[in-house]
């Protein structure tokens, strides 16, 4: 929840996270949320790999797309953090792809940040 927290607060929009745990014994869940340009991708990115390093003491194993920024990947190992920008996020559609994973709910400062 706490990747899921700070992209909200960097303004990342459609902000899901997926139970991956009955699917597959690679990670437990995805994270997923759309950001509005390269600047805001990197922002999110920054952000949550500072929370969950710094304050969580979980550290990053990879990193894909930065340079891109059209889609980030952050592996946490068991938690895969997944930016996209909106064209790339509806051409990979993950959660059609993943459509049997369950969608853990959202604590309610979430979803207020969300709606802003």
């Amino acid at each position: 929840m706490a990747a899921a927290r700070v992209a909200a607060e960097n303004n990342g929009r459609d902000i899901v996270v997926l139970d991956m745990r009955e699917l597959t014994k690679i990670f437990d869940y995805f994270v997923i949320a759309t950001g509005t340009s390269r600047r805001q991708l990197h922002a999110i990115s920054e952000e949550i790999d500072h929370k969950l390093e710094d304050d969580l003491e979980d550290h990053r194993s990879g990193i894909e797309g930065y340079r891109e920024s059209r889609w980030i990947l952050l592996d946490y190992g068991t938690v895969v953090i997944h930016l996209f920008d909106s064209e790339m996020r509806d051409f990979y559609a993950l959660e059609d792809l993943w459509a049997g994973a369950a969608h853990v709910e959202l604590p309610a400062d979430i979803t207020r940040l969300q709606a802003d």
